[in-house]
């Protein structure tokens, strides 16, 4: 336990912050916002993806808001004329059981031009009696107002309307579900609102009920809870979907239910509304969780359009539930969901009036926060003082447990009891904690890492150095013999622009040159032996062993070269010259290991393989080839196309090399280049049987396609010279190197 007492404490600091923020005296953040995704996580996972065919939605789509004769009624807002017909046509007809409007009708309607009649009678034809007379007749039949208002009367309509931050009024609201006299004691604390846009009065007088359509929005903008309760003026109203429910089973009343303050430890809240046998629970703001049954279309769409019209077939509609909104581009009434990050609004009312009727509303108990300390608490102690006493394996065992156990519980309690109790808190106590002792004893035994990092940081790159530190014994610079690739990468021209360049912008060329392609080395793998003047030397296969050697030097060799096409553009707009580099690559067998003097160590590579690799780095600007690989290395890599250049005896060495260019990665390089490819070897096969005329055919077709390609010019230049000089039928094909 002594020996554990740093960990112990670390552990304990990490359970006393999260427990501050369960409190709520210092908020973390990153909690809040894992615990939203886990909200919408478990509400994705739980969610039965059905349609519900009691509701049904009218939509104001773009097929409605089409012109009259493309079978449309034009833009929005239509005639209310219209929208008493379709009042009329939706009950007396489709014999609907209800409609909710997810609409607000703020403004009257001019539409009829009653307005323009009125405003001449009292100025221009003031006076006219024929006029007033028979303005006076017509009225009736203008005022779309009163029309439409006059089909709702008696009828189960529920308008809507918004309440807004600002100090504004407009419409009319309609009378409170509940007033201040509705609570005993304290009020409660819920969402609270300035000011609102209600229905003109006409329409509101004569509609059955109203219900606001404020959904909250959490900070991550995503709309997840609907507020069943507003206050406004000091009186308390209800949401659309609450109204519609109420209106359907005779307007019961609206009673609230306050938390238990004992047990909740302070809540204060309404726990609960009740109207007539349904029990709605609600959160610390008094709103409910919608209970989304999936995205969007989980109820049945109908172009409000087709019901004018009685296009719809009337079972389709009759007995149900009906909401009338739009989902209309432009107008606006599109949310971002846990399902579905655009979401229509109208379909949040359906989702709440189908979890309402099925009483299948998950809401967070006025105990939550409680059983979240509590859990909190007890497993963050538990764990605290389990984990450093364990190895890493059990360690990761109890940590796995202690995981399944919060979530089992947790995912369960909101499935099967419509429970939603904090967890991101729960959650980061158990990896928090796990991380904090694995770290710990991380970097207690990173001695050998350090050691490692200190013989090879400066070869290799940091993600190498971390794999060869999990076991640092493996790992030495005495010498040995291995199988290995080595590269060099040499400057073309280096004398030429060291001469017109200041040392001090040299410098800085080369820092801006040999940096990048490091970078590249260390990608795949390789480590680097050393920098000599413009060259870079590098090998794969040690300090730690690599069957794919061969490949990821010349995938190097190739992100090389792209790497510095890509450099130009930034050294051309610094004035530096065009930089080109040949790249030389071997593969076979090498010593390896800390080579120098007394005075001076280095861990390198020698051998025949390393001098033939400098030797064809050295020829690739006699062929005009970026990369030149030996037949060693070309064996070796099953999955990149190379074309074979020639077979050469370089300058000290007896025997003769086949050797290749590299094009790409067998599934990057094109049909076309593959087809120049193959045209070279049939050259190549031609060139070496001494058939003079049809090889120099097959290269000049290959020089007309690409005709700064060196390597055809020094064929040809060959054939011509090999024609007036033949090698003799002992030739082989090989071309001596008489220089490096």
């Amino acid at each position: 336990m002594k020996k554990n007492l740093a960990r112990i404490s670390l552990g304990i600091v990490v359970v006393l912050l999260l427990l501050t923020h369960v409190a709520d005296r210092l908020r973390v953040p990153f909690v809040d916002s894992l615990e939203a995704i886990i909200y919408d996580a478990r509400l994705k996972l739980t969610m039965p993806r059905t349609q519900d065919s009691r509701i049904v939605i009218l939509d104001i789509n773009e097929k409605s808001l089409l012109e009259r004769e493309r079978g449309g009624e034009g833009r929005w807002p239509w005639p209310r004329d219209r929208l008493a017909l379709l009042l009329e046509k939706l009950f007396s007809r489709y014999q609907v059981a209800v409609v909710g409007f997810d609409v607000v009708f703020s403004e009257r309607d001019e539409s009829s031009g009653i307005r323009v009649l009125e405003r001449l009678d009292e100025q221009e034809l003031n006076g006219v009696p024929e006029f007033r007379t028979a303005l006076h007749q017509i009225k009736p039949q203008l005022d779309y107002d009163a029309i439409f208002a006059q089909r709702m009367k008696g009828r189960a309509v529920v308008l809507g309307y918004s309440f807004i931050e600002e100090r504004a009024k407009k419409g009319m609201l309609p009378r409170p579900v509940l007033t201040p006299a509705g609570f005993s004691g304290e009020r409660p604390r819920v969402v609270s609102f300035s000011g609102y846009t209600g229905n003109i009065s006409v329409l509101q007088d004569n509609a059955a009920s109203a219900g606001h359509f404020n959904p909250l929005t959490d900070n991550d903008g995503v709309t997840r809870r609907v507020p069943m309760l507003v206050e406004y003026g000091g009186d308390y109203y209800e949401p659309l979907s609450l109204a519609m429910i109420r209106l359907m089973y005779g307007s019961p009343p609206v009673k609230p239910i306050l938390a238990d303050q004992d047990f909740s430890l302070g809540y204060g809240g309404v726990q609960e509304l009740r109207t007539g046998s349904y029990r709605i629970p609600v959160d610390a703001d008094g709103a409910v969780l919608v209970p989304y049954r999936g995205p969007r279309a989980s109820f049945a769409y109908y172009p409000l359009v087709d019901v004018l019209n009685e296009r719809l077939d009337v079972s389709r509609l009759k007995g149900k539930i009906v909401l009338i909104g739009a989902t209309a581009p432009g107008m606006l009434d599109l949310r971002a969901t846990p399902v579905d990050p655009v979401f229509p609004g109208v379909e949040i009312h359906a989702n709440l009036i189908a979890g309402m009727i099925d009483k299948n509303i998950k809401h967070k108990p006025p105990y939550a926060t409680g059983a979240e300390f509590t859990m909190v608490l007890l497993l963050g102690l538990a764990l605290a003082l389990l984990l450093p006493m364990l190895n890493p394996q059990r360690a990761m065992l109890v940590t796995l447990s202690a995981l399944v156990l919060a979530l089992g519980i947790n995912l369960s309690l909101f499935q099967y009891v419509n429970i939603v109790l904090p967890l991101a808190s729960v959650l980061a106590t158990i990896v928090l904690l796990f991380t904090l002792n694995m770290a710990y004893g991380f970097f207690v035994e990173a001695h050998g890492k350090r050691q490692i990092t200190g013989l090879f940081g400066q070869y290799v790159p940091p993600e190498l150095v971390d794999e060869m530190a999990r076991d640092p014994r493996s790992f030495s610079m005495q010498g040995e013999s291995r199988d290995m690739t080595v590269l060099f990468a040499d400057m073309r021209g280096f004398t030429t622009i060291a001469e017109d360049l200041d040392a001090k912008v040299l410098s800085q060329l080369m820092n801006d040159f040999l940096t990048p392609l490091s970078e590249v080395i260390y990608k795949h793998r390789g480590t680097i032996d050393k920098y000599m003047g413009d060259c870079i030397m590098a090998f794969w296969g040690a300090p730690i062993g690599d069957p794919d050697h061969a490949r990821n030097a010349v995938l190097a060799a190739l992100d090389m070269q792209r790497t510095l096409k890509g450099l130009q553009t930034e050294f051309s707009d610094k004035r530096w010259p065009e930089i080109r580099i040949g790249v030389g690559l071997n593969s076979g067998r090498m010593s390896v290991g800390n080579m120098g003097s007394r005075v001076r160590l280095a861990y390198t590579v020698m051998g025949d393989a390393v001098n033939l690799a400098s030797r064809l780095e050295g020829i690739t600007r006699e062929y005009g080839a970026d990369i030149v690989v030996s037949e060693g290395t070309k064996t070796a890599v099953s999955d990149v196309v190379f074309r074979e250049i020639d077979r050469v005896r370089v300058k000290g060495k007896d025997a003769a090399v086949t050797i290749y260019e590299p094009i790409g990665l067998t599934h990057e390089v094109s049909r076309e280049t593959l087809d120049q490819v193959h045209l070279f070897h049939a050259a190549l096969a031609l060139y070496r049987t001494q058939e003079w005329n049809m090889a120099e055919q097959r290269i000049r077709q290959l020089k007309e396609i690409a005709p700064t390609n060196r390597l055809h010019d020094v064929f040809l230049e060959r054939i011509a010279f090999l024609r007036l000089n033949p090698p003799g039928p002992a030739w082989d094909g090989t071309f001596t190197f008489q220089s490096k």
